[in-house]
């Protein structure tokens, strides 16, 4: 992989890390969701308006992908309202990289050498291996996590495939972001109703900056889809995991150990592999 788009992906991760702490932090998960999702479609349609129509062939997977991110947001809030950022995060992508490289082989035609696919194995290893608890795997929402991990996968193979196509990586990200910006606030009004998502709260703020966050990070990764494997574009974004341990030990009081720190050479080790 170029060593540009090794950068980039590895910046997105730890904007990913960032925007999940702050989901995490909060009372109210499914209400931060949605206001960070409401500041993606805010600021995906404003960027959408100075740019060209995305192309014909990438509308399909744009919509697709939206439907798929908005089930992804659902079961994330739903397994963080069981379980610590520590054990839930690495689950769900700690098992994307393997899942989402076995589907671009089949539905994109995708190839990586060994010393590539050993790096991804050793990264999803690593990363799944942070959520364990003296040998157990011990999460109350491991269902949701997995699930968690399968729509990611869905949705990454989605875009990967939508960007080639339409040619054109931001166009593509900014119409995608819109359409699931405007469909999340959607699903929670008819969860919830509108007075409760209109309804001001004290994380308000911090939930837009991290939707700010989400959007940024991603359309680097499908920037960096758009020319790269998705299975090792994952694989580095999900180095996140290392960024997310901190975090939670720093600001959330959630534990760092040794058997974590091992996990987490393991997860730099693949990162190289792959590079």
């Amino acid at each position: 992989m170029p060593f540009d788009i090794i950068l980039l992906t590895l910046f997105a991760a730890l904007l990913h890390a960032g925007w999940n702490a702050l989901l995490r932090g909060g009372a109210d998960r499914l209400w931060s969701m949605t206001i960070m999702c409401l500041a993606v479609a805010i600021v995906s349609v404003a960027i959408a308006l100075f740019l060209a129509p995305l192309a014909k062939a990438g509308w399909r997977y744009a919509v697709v992908s939206a439907v798929l991110h908005v089930g992804y947001n659902l079961f994330l809030v739903r397994s963080y309202q069981a379980g610590d950022l520590g054990q839930t995060y690495p689950i769900a992508r700690g098992s994307s990289p393997i899942l989402i490289t076995l589907a671009a082989s089949v539905f994109a035609g995708e190839r990586v050498g060994m010393g590539a696919l050993l790096g991804i194995v050793l990264v999803s290893v690593g990363i799944v291996s942070l959520a364990f608890k003296e040998r157990r795997l011990a999460v109350p929402s491991l269902p949701y996590a997995l699930g968690t991990g399968c729509f990611i996968a869905a949705y990454s193979v989605t875009d990967g495939i939508g960007v080639r196509l339409s040619g054109a990586p931001i166009t593509y990200t900014v119409w995608m972001c819109a359409l699931w910006g405007i469909l999340m606030p959607s699903v929670y009004i008819g969860l919830r109703g509108a007075r409760s998502l209109l309804t001001w709260r004290p994380g308000f703020i911090m939930a837009f900056i991290g939707g700010l966050l989400s959007l940024l990070a991603y359309g680097i990764i499908i920037y960096a889809m758009s020319g790269a494997p998705m299975g090792a574009v994952s694989a580095l974004r999900e180095t996140s995991v290392l960024f997310a341990a901190l975090i939670g030990y720093f600001f959330l009081g959630e534990t760092l150990t040794v058997r974590k720190m091992l996990a987490c050479a393991v997860i730099a080790i693949g990162t190289i592999l792959i590079g």
